[in-house]
């Protein structure tokens, strides 16, 4: 399969699952532009910011992701009062990013991802939406362009939620791409602080049934969630790499909140042999992750979510 995708899954409670006279009715994916960012919503309510230009903040990311239900599954952005303050600016909600690609450090803003445009505009309609952004990420000193991305992002209303898949291409017309081996390369997300498994009455559980940081963490898996109660409700967000992928990930988990999916810290992760992948000047890289996130009444089944997520990913 070419590209790579990022699936985002989102339950989404205001969703009717009734049918309309043979037509099933599904909420609308729309898109409002403001400067230097995307807002998108689902059926008239917020779901999340997408942030392509930002001071603080030099790389791309999703802020403000709230699940239908209105809860927020992403920690504030900045950090607000009962959240604590760690890596206030490098954890904003959900990002792909790298601690090391050529020397050059994007996860911990050393260096610059530099939106240029998009490609294609962001075209929403009935459970589904698009936009396709292309991104330069630069040297630290910011003049020159050390490779570009090519990202497209897909909303889809599922039955179980609403799954983004964004189609990641990494390439370089001017030299070799270097992934290195860090704990921090990959896709991150920061929960919400409520749901954590230190400051709330979370859980971190993967595919394979191990729990928590001290049980996740490390492993390779199909997924991971991270859920718990709030409000009465029970809220999650499950990272899905795609097993396309060059490398099935390894997982980044902490129980303050984070948890990452990163197929390039063999060493870092695993005390294995230490990773250097290789991306030949003019040839084409590509990623893929899914995430669900979701706000039921009860937990949602995450293995039956992941099968989804693998039949829609090529949307």
């Amino acid at each position: 399969m070419n590209g790579c995708l990022i699936a985002f899954l989102l339950a989404v409670p205001g969703y009717s699952q009734k049918p309309k006279k043979g037509n099933t009715s599904l909420p609308v994916v729309s898109f409002e532009q403001k400067p230097g960012a995307l807002t998108i919503l689902v059926g008239g309510k917020p779901f999340a910011s997408y942030i392509y230009e930002d001071e603080k903040i030099t790389r791309p990311y999703f802020a403000h992701v709230k699940s239908p239900c209105g809860i927020q599954v992403t920690r504030n952005y900045p950090p607000q009062e009962g959240d604590p303050k760690d890596h206030s600016t490098f954890h904003p909600g959900i990002w792909l990013s790298f601690g090391d690609i050529n020397g050059y450090d994007y996860w911990r803003l050393k260096a610059k991802v530099e939106h240029e445009m998009f490609v294609e505009q962001p075209k929403g309609g009935p459970g589904k939406g698009t936009f396709v952004v292309r991104n330069y990420y630069m040297s630290s000193d910011g003049k020159d362009r050390v490779l570009a991305e090519l990202a497209k992002y897909t909303v889809l209303v599922r039955p179980s939620g609403t799954l983004l898949l964004i189609n990641s291409t990494f390439s370089s017309d001017s030299g070799d791409i270097i992934f290195g081996d860090q704990e921090e390369m990959g896709l991150g997300v920061r929960v919400n602080t409520k749901f954590t498994v230190q400051y709330g009455k979370g859980h971190i559980t993967n595919a394979e049934g191990l729990k928590d940081g001290a049980g996740t963490w490390g492993k390779a898996s199909n997924w991971v969630d991270y859920s718990g109660p709030v409000d009465a409700k029970y809220v999650g967000v499950a990272i899905m790499p795609d097993p396309d992928n060059f490398r099935p990930s390894w997982f980044h988990t902490r129980d303050y909140g984070l948890m990452a999916a990163n197929a390039f810290g063999r060493e870092a992760l695993t005390k294995g042999q230490k990773s250097a992948e290789v991306i030949q000047k003019g040839q084409e890289f590509h990623l893929g992750y899914g995430v669900l996130i979701y706000c039921k009444p009860g937990k949602v089944d995450i293995e039956n979510a992941y099968q989804d997520y693998l039949k829609m990913r090529a949307n």
